[in-house]
């Protein structure tokens, strides 16, 4: 009886080391998956929304950094769908597209130059007083504000309203401008029918069209520009 109560007790307790081994283990692992975006802002969302947002875009940005670091060259995030896009792994069961998207982006650009640093330096170092001069020149230029969003004009409506315009918007300018430019052209952008809906990605929930309709057009304006010369 005795021999049978203590192999029971030695079950209980090998039992109970190993539950706690696997707890401890699974606490390590959600504690280093959480270390590795300390480092990033937090706009809010779910935390399944970023840390998926920043997973996939982060592991996107990584496998192009690597293969343009192979091929000894450098390129602009929005030189990429897949940033452009910025929905990999996206679901709506998450939340805010948007907001997602923001993550995925900011992501893709920090995995990329974390696979390609040599490649941007070596740019830099090449071409860095030709850069200066061209980022003085776009600074200098008022349409010159880049995917800063914070330099753009404060109309009222929602985060979600003029974040989702602009971004759209400049999304939309830059391609037509690189195209145009390629061409040798440059429209004035009440011909292009994108600029004059501008409504691309809009959605009623978000609220005032006429408002997102004039941030997209202030995006738009300066992502074709952006476009045009090449940034």
């Amino acid at each position: 009886m005795k021999t049978r109560l203590a192999k029971v007790t030695q079950f209980a307790i090998l039992s109970l080391l190993l539950i706690g081994i696997g707890i401890a283990s699974t606490s390590s692992a959600a504690a280093q998956r959480r270390n590795r975006w300390d480092g990033y802002p937090n706009w809010g969302g779910s935390y399944q929304l970023r840390e998926t947002a920043l997973n996939a875009g982060f592991n996107e940005g990584s496998k192009e950094g690597r293969s343009d670091r192979n091929r000894n060259r450098y390129r602009n995030s929005s030189e990429f769908g897949a940033y452009n896009d910025a929905t990999h792994d996206y679901n709506s069961r998450l939340g805010d597209r948007e907001l997602y998207r923001r993550y995925y982006q900011l992501a893709f650009q920090r995995g990329y130059d974390t696979e390609n640093q040599n490649n941007y330096n070596n740019r830099n170092d090449r071409y860095g007083q030709d850069n200066r001069d061209r980022n003085r020149d776009r600074d200098n230029n008022n349409n010159g504000r880049g995917r800063d969003w914070n330099r753009y004009g404060q109309y009222g409506g929602s985060f979600q309203l003029r974040q989702t315009a602009l971004n759209a918007g400049y999304n939309a300018g830059n391609k037509y401008g690189r195209d145009d430019a390629r061409r040798g052209r440059r429209r004035n952008y009440n011909d292009i029918s994108d600029y004059r809906n501008a409504t691309t990605d809009y959605n009623s929930r978000m609220g005032d069209r006429g408002l997102y309709r004039r941030y997209y057009r202030e995006g738009f304006e300066n992502g074709y520009t952006d476009g045009y010369n090449g940034y």
